[in-house]
Parts: structure tokens; sequence; C-alpha cells
């Protein structure tokens, strides 16, 4: 178990803020930086050093969770973002996740899971929800030839998965693929059976661990 962990919170929602601050110190591990927005975040960073993990809220003024999370990509790439979310969005959290955050969790997540999250994402890498399952973290993880996407998918399956983890709707993606939007639903129920995943997000999470797209 992992503890003393630094974090930092970066939500525009004072109560919201405090709240999570009560959390993780709960849990075991230290809140090092509460910043409002991105440039709230950037500004304290040249005070401070960098935390181990950032919970990362998306809408926020001045400097959005998109564009944090990508300065923190390109500028501190071993700082680990979780998004925070209050929907289950899927197109902002895979834009989220395009842009180097590691996972998302709800914000009204009990604190087990808060906890699960932040740790898993320095353990593993990526906090994985119910949406990822065995056979996904398996074949992530093994890297065996018999699950490798080149096996596994054909390539009007890979391309589906690369317009996938855009904001396009699946009538857009349709339309691109020269295709019928029953087709498209075949080819999403086709990966959700085969990555064993549930939902938009699983694809988008398989896809960037597999370099299938590039973020």
């Amino acid at each position: 178990m992992l503890e003393n962990i630094t974090v930092a919170l970066v939500d525009d929602h004072v109560l919201l803020r405090n709240g999570l601050a009560e959390l993780v110190r709960n849990i075991g591990h230290q809140v090092t930086i509460e910043a409002s927005n991105g440039h709230d975040l950037i500004a304290r960073l040249q005070q401070t050093a960098p935390p181990q993990v950032v919970l990362m809220d998306i809408n926020m003024p001045e400097m959005d969770g998109y564009e944090a999370s990508l300065w923190l990509k390109d500028n501190y790439p071993d700082v680990k973002v979780l998004a925070l979310s209050m929907y289950d969005n899927e197109n902002a959290i895979i834009r989220m996740l395009r842009n180097g955050a590691r996972g998302y969790i709800l914000k009204d997540s009990d604190t087990p899971e808060l906890k699960a999250a932040i740790e898993a994402v320095l353990t593993k890498g990526f906090y994985y929800t119910e949406m990822v399952t065995g056979k996904l973290i398996h074949s992530i993880h093994a890297g065996d030839e018999e699950n490798s996407p080149n096996k596994l998918l054909n390539a009007r399956e890979r391309e589906f998965l690369k317009l996938a983890c855009s904001e396009k709707t699946y009538k857009e993606i349709a339309a691109m693929m020269h295709v019928s939007p029953r087709t498209i639903d075949g080819y999403r129920d086709a990966l959700f059976e085969k990555l064993k995943v549930k939902t938009r997000v699983g694809l988008a999470i398989y896809a960037i661990k597999q370099n299938i797209v590039h973020v």
C-alpha cells in the first residue's frame, strides 16, 4: 500500500476542492497544491516541487483541464493526471486521455475509489474501472502475440477504433468510413466483445495503450 503520495487538486469549485483535500488527507496522502485552474496550477508549480498525482477538473475558466493536462504532459511527463468529471461524458474523458490523463474519477466517487484511483495511476500507469476488465488488462500488459492488435482486429475495426478516439459522433464516423450507421454499430459491438469493454472510453484506453492512437 502506497502512503504519503503528493497530490495536487485543480478545481474552480472551492467547496468541492476543500472536501477533496480532506478526503486525500484522510487516506494518508499529502495535498501539496490547490489551484483553481490551469494557469493557477502552473504558477504554483514554479513555487513548489511537482506532485506525483494531479486530480484535474475538466471544465474551468481561463485554462481548462484539457489545456492543463496537455501542458503537464509536455512539461512534467512524470506527473500522473486523473481527470475529475461530474458526469460520465465519453467524449470529454476520451479527450482528456488523449491529452495525457491516466484515467478519470467521478466527483461523487466514494473514499475507497478515490484511494484506489490515486494509487493505481502510480503503480499501474492507468486507473482501470470496470469498463476495462480482465482480458483487456491482460492483453495490454502481457504483450503476447495472440492478443496483439494486429492479430485481434481486422483493418476496418482498427480504422473504426482510431476514429472512435476522436470527438466525432458515430453517425459522423459512419460517413467518413462510407458505411451505414448500423455497420458502425456492428464494429462497435464487435470490439466491445473482443476487448471485453463496455464503453467508448474503454476502447480509447485500449487504443492509447496499444499505440494505435498516439497521445
